[in-house]
Formats: structure tokens, sequence, C-alpha cells
């Protein structure tokens, strides 16, 4: 396994990985002063962004029902639970966006390359009473 996002097990096939980038901020609050550089107070930490990027092979491969799966936890708003391959916790990640790009079309229109771009964004763990919900969506 590479990561797991929610119930989405990424693995070298169907549903691969090959580029991970990551970012993350520190906030801080200037207080101006006339005729000094204005100190900082930190206020806490930022936005952290996980990028992961993919290529699936349907037609060798599959991969299209875990594509599927990650554009419904996209949609659902609800953050999801990451974790690494080698089994680091990274916490729960709000699903920014889910891209794909298809090339080498079939007659059906589907590409028998399908490079997939996705971006994560540090969130809150939810609420306990929405964990129910949170799995039922899954199944």
């Amino acid at each position: 396994m590479l990561y797991l996002i929610g119930v989405l097990m990424v693995q070298v096939a169907p549903f691969n990985i090959h580029e991970v980038s990551a970012s993350g901020a520190t906030e801080y609050a200037v207080k101006p002063i006339v005729g000094v550089e204005p100190p900082l107070e930190f206020v806490g930490e930022g936005a952290n962004e996980l990028s992961l990027s993919g290529r699936l092979f349907p037609h060798s491969l599959g991969g299209m029902s875990e594509l599927e799966l990650l554009d419904q936890m996209r949609a659902s708003g609800k953050p999801q639970y990451v974790m690494r391959g080698d089994g680091k916790p990274l916490g729960y990640f709000a699903i920014l966006s889910a891209s794909t790009r298809s090339s080498f079309l079939d007659r059906n229109g589907v590409g028998k390359q399908i490079d997939v771009s996705v971006k994560l964004r540090r969130a809150q763990a939810p609420a306990p009473q929405s964990y129910f919900s949170l799995f039922a969506g899954w199944f």
C-alpha cells in the first residue's frame, strides 16, 4: 500500500500514485511599530496541503471503480483519514479537488491512460456523531 485515503487503498495497481508533494504553512500576526521591523506573533499552524499524482491504465489494470470512489468522497465534503504506506498517520484531510486527464481514447471515449491529480488540505477530525454518516457513506 502506498497511501490510504478514507477507504480508498492506493496501491501500485489498479490505482497508482507516482508523485507526492507536501507543503505546510505557519501563520503570524504582524504588529506594526513605527521605526522598527514589525515583530511577528505566532498565531498557529496554517494550511497543510498534500498533492498526489498518479496514472491509471483502466483497460489492462482497472482502477475506474477506485476513481469513482475518490470522486464520491470528494463530493461528500467530509474529511478523510489519510495514512502513508509505512503506517504513518497523516491525519484528516479534505479533498479539495480530483482531476483527470485521459489519453489514447477507446471507441467509447474512455482513456487507455488516465492521469489523476488529487489536492488535499488538512482538516479537523469529524465530530464523533458524524462518524456513522462518514462510514455509512463509504458502503
